[in-house]
């Protein structure tokens, strides 16, 4: 686990919190979980979360409240790729329903599943704010726009090939 952060992490924190009034730096906390996150290898655990509790001076349950309400937040470990795909009604008329089975079937794992070498996560999200380019998903800071079967398989190849570049 990377906690507690390093003095960079610490400033980083204190810098973000500084940006609100005093009396509001809770403010900075979505900042925040997003830098824990990304130190503690893409997820939050509790530990985690009740560090940043103790840094932001305030209750555990008020991480708590935040981390498990978006769903940018990960509670639990997950691949390299997360595939964060859009269910909500104009996604769903367009077809994401099927796109979703898709990649369970591709990939042999459920939503909120991680595939067995680690590399593809699969979650459903709430509106994405891209509804004329349904159906659509999120890859990391990219959306992946009017997708068909044929598109996710070619986003899975290149994120298979990315990976054995990176490796």
């Amino acid at each position: 686990m990377s906690i507690p952060f390093s003095q960079e992490k610490l400033n980083r924190i204190n810098e973000l919190k500084s940006r609100y009034p005093a009396g509001k730096s809770k403010s900075a906390l979505l900042p925040v979980l997003h830098l824990a996150q990304q130190v503690n290898g893409g997820w939050l655990d509790v530990a985690v979360m009740d560090y940043v509790a103790q840094l932001m001076e305030l209750k555990p349950i008020e991480v708590y409240e935040v981390a498990t309400f978006y769903s940018m937040y990960n509670l639990k470990p997950v691949g390299k790729y997360v595939f964060e795909v859009c269910h909500t009604g104009p996604c769903m008329v367009k077809g994401s329903d099927e796109i979703i089975n898709y990649i369970k079937q591709k990939l042999n794992i459920g939503v909120n599943e991680t595939t067995a070498d680690g590399l593809f996560t699969l979650k459903t999200v709430e509106c994405l704010g891209a509804c004329g380019y349904a159906p659509m998903m999120q890859l990391g800071k990219i959306y992946r726009e009017h997708l068909t079967k044929e598109r996710v398989d070619e986003i899975i190849e290149e994120c298979r090939n990315n990976s054995a570049i990176n490796n």
